[in-house]
């Protein structure tokens, strides 16, 4: 589906880039995008969290991925249940 913002000539651009790339460099792309969106959710909980250590940062990550019930299964009670899950 093509974003409201971009136009029918740049979509078909796009579409044509992304259906000459092969499976392989499919898959790169979208582990590249899920390592900017971890990154992404990493540098927000940073700065909710400023005396956060690295450990902390991890499990606040790992905690907003998984889930607050699968995350106590995983971790137990690392992480203070003091935030609301988003």
């Amino acid at each position: 589906m093509r974003p409201a913002d971009t136009s029918p000539e740049a979509w078909a651009v796009y579409l044509d880039l992304v259906r000459r790339m092969t499976p392989a460099e499919r898959l790169q792309r979208a582990l590249e995008w899920s390592d900017v969106v971890q990154k992404l959710l990493e540098a927000g909980l940073r700065e909710k969290f400023p005396r956060a250590d690295e450990c902390e940062i991890f499990l606040r990550s790992a905690r907003l991925r998984l889930g607050r019930d699968l995350f106590r299964k995983a971790y137990g009670d690392l992480l203070p249940d003091d935030e609301p899950a988003l």
